[in-house]
């Protein structure tokens, strides 16, 4: 299907991608992974020709058709299907033709190339595709100019779709999506019959659609069989590996220096010194494993507030002079609650967001909130607001006008923002570096509640686990909007529907969810073709009963569980940190200079330093395996 060979492509003289070489074959689904700026999106465009290769050749088979998401939204007052439709060029000028012509063999020809393409279900299969990025009828006869650019942009992804290339390039697909069109996506690209080349930070896509991991990294590609978790873990393996063979060979050269430096000058050791110095040559120098620099967050801790931080009771909210966007709300928020907010676009998430953060106010009902709250809130439209001639130092100074320069970088430090970071000005930044900059912001005062809409959209897949990781070891409340199942599965232990223009709790977890969806999509297409029914006469409502009461009996379940299972990440956040403290003092220990006489007192404070973590890290373990049976089972 596609073959690249010695590939290289540079900018401003600095090479991006160095020879990269790699073949994949036809139907096969590869997720194409690496860093933030590791050039990714460049490679796509280079396999797409949008740019100019330096070096190399990419060829693709012969009759195969390539399919690239427009990077600019359509527009105009043609209707969402119609748009659709138009993309596939071949389609229209067929359908032109079989009006015009008079010839009886070319209205032959036409006819049966329509046939071969499907033509007579094409309204079908893009109304269908329009319908799962979450447009429904009503929605795709509106015109394009309707809707706002990120809606516009799903437009672009199902105008892509639909024709059904036999190459299929996408680039971050998720980021204008809902958790709801995520899964529907998700479900799509696993049954697509083409092949993919997938660029995603989503864990979810990856291990659930690719079954290749290309890992672009250092310039150059390596492939790995199987999807993302497998990838980790086997390069995991490799660079233990890879670190073992070089804490030996810089062993072995130590050993053979030591042997020359002590018998060079002894005439009868002579031969036995040169020996090991061409032994010595011949080895060449060690190369070390360098890891790319793991980055992490740290949301400081607030001090505890009595419950409840927010009761909400039969609220209407909505925006001025406009009918409620939400009705009858009622919401309680404690300080250990982790919410995640579920719900397509245009249903009111981030409505409610507002509301909590009192960025809303209520048109009908009641709201209360501790008077010594402090919310901190994210939203991507916040990166248009900060100023892009002040590098991130200067906007963390002008919120801490009386402290001294080393705690204002300290606190930028607890976001990787260390050094020359602190000091580039925002429109340099990435757009992940601008989120990360928001998030040291927003959390300067220590707040009791995060709420956090869409915080993932530019973050790889090392600053997602960072904010996992951050999130579980944060001791406020925290209320999620995400299209990204592994934070909200490994952040949130309750869910809430925002749906029907009200607020309700879904009794289940993320994967119950995603059956949910995919249920309600299966009846719904089942309704339609029996006339509203279920094929039994009753719509489906016993099964509908039977899945509720299983999934408020799990949630109940983990409500129940939710406080060991706080204690289980806050344990497993304090072994990881540990771990990295303990594996650092080792790699201290490996410096001989260490064991000189002169460092006699630094090597045994070492030494103790040493014990005591792992006799804290066995402790921990200990405890750790205890809640984990403890949550396991009252789960089970």
């Amino acid at each position: 299907m596609l073959q690249i060979t010695d590939l290289t492509y540079r900018i401003g003289g600095r090479v991006i991608l160095d020879q990269v070489s790699m073949t994949i074959a036809d139907g096969h689904k590869v997720g194409l992974i690496g860093r933030n700026g590791a050039g990714k999106s460049t490679l796509l465009k280079l396999i797409s020709g949008e740019l100019a290769t330096d070096g190399g050749d990419v060829r693709l088979s012969k009759r195969a058709r390539m399919g690239v998401v427009s990077q600019e939204a359509p527009a105009g007052s043609r209707s969402l299907l119609e748009t659709v439709l138009a993309a596939d060029t071949e389609r229209a000028s067929l359908l032109e033709e079989a009006e015009t012509t008079t010839d009886p063999n070319r209205i032959a020809e036409v006819h049966t190339r329509l046939a071969d393409i499907d033509a007579h279900t094409a309204e079908a299969r893009a109304a269908s595709i329009l319908s799962g990025l979450g447009f429904d009828g009503d929605a795709q006869k509106r015109a394009c100019d309707d809707f706002s650019g990120g809606w516009r942009m799903r437009v672009a992804l199902a105008a892509t779709l639909f024709l059904g290339p036999d190459l299929l390039l996408l680039d971050e697909p998720t980021n204008h999506l809902d958790l709801e069109a995520t899964i529907w996506l998700e479900n799509y690209l696993i049954n697509y019959p083409g092949t993919i080349i997938l660029i995603s930070h989503d864990r979810d896509l990856l291990n659930r659609v690719v079954k290749t991991i290309a890992h672009l990294h250092d310039g150059t590609v390596t492939l790995y069989g199987g999807n993302y978790d497998k990838f980790a873990k086997t390069r995991r393996e490799q660079l233990e590996l890879a670190s073992k063979h070089y804490d030996k060979q810089i062993a072995q050269q130590k050993h053979l220096q030591s042997f020359i430096d002590r018998f060079r000058a002894k005439a009868s050791k002579a031969k036995q010194a040169q020996s090991r110095v061409k032994m010595l040559e011949k080895m060449g120098p060690a190369i070390p494993v360098v890891e790319d620099r793991g980055i992490s967050f740290d949301f400081p801790s607030p001090k505890e507030l009595p419950p409840p931080l927010i009761n909400i009771h039969e609220g209407d909210v909505g925006y001025a002079e406009g009918k409620p966007v939400l009705r009858n709300i009622s919401l309680r928020i404690d300080m250990d609650d982790r919410i995640a907010l579920l719900g397509a676009n245009g249903n009111g998430k981030s409505t409610l967001a507002k509301l909590l953060a009192d960025r809303l106010e209520l048109m009908s009902g009641e709201k209360a909130s501790s008077n010594k709250l402090r919310i901190g809130y994210f939203a991507q439209h916040q990166t248009d607001e900060l100023r892009g001639d002040e590098t991130p130092y200067q906007h963390m100074a002008s919120l801490m006008p009386d402290v001294i320069e080393h705690k204002v970088r300290a606190q930028l430090g607890r976001f990787a923002f260390e050094g020359q970071k602190g000091d580039t000005k925002v429109k340099d930044l990435s757009g992940g570096e601008k989120a990360r900059l928001l998030f040291a912001l927003m959390t300067l005062d220590a707040p009791h509640m995060l709420i956090l809409d869409e915080p993932t959209n530019h973050l790889d897949i090392d600053s997602r686990d960072a904010l996992n990781h951050a999130l579980n070891a944060y001791e406020g409340a925290v209320i999620i909007i995400s299209h990204d199942p592994y934070l909200i599965e490994a952040c949130a232990d309750r869910l809430v529907l925002v749906a029907d223009g009200t607020v309700t709790s879904f009794d289940g977890d993320v994967a119950e969810y995603r059956q949910y969806l995919l249920d309600r999509a299966r009846m719904e297409r089942r309704a339609n073709k029996n006339g509203g029914e279920d094929g039994n006469g009753n719509g489906g409502k016993d099964a509908k009963r039977d899945r509720k009461a299983e999934r408020q009996k799990a949630a109940e379940k983990r409500k129940i569980a939710a406080p060991v299972k706080r204690e289980v990440q806050k344990l497993e956040s304090d072994m990881e940190k540990l771990t990295a403290r303990k594996a650092k003092i080792e790699l201290d220990m490996a410096d001989q200079s260490l064991y000189e006489d002169a460092n006699a007192d630094k090597l045994a404070k070492v030494r103790q330093e040493l014990a005591k973590l792992e006799s804290d890290l066995a402790q921990i373990e200990t405890k750790w395996m205890a809640k984990q049976e403890e949550y396991d089972a009252m789960v089970a």
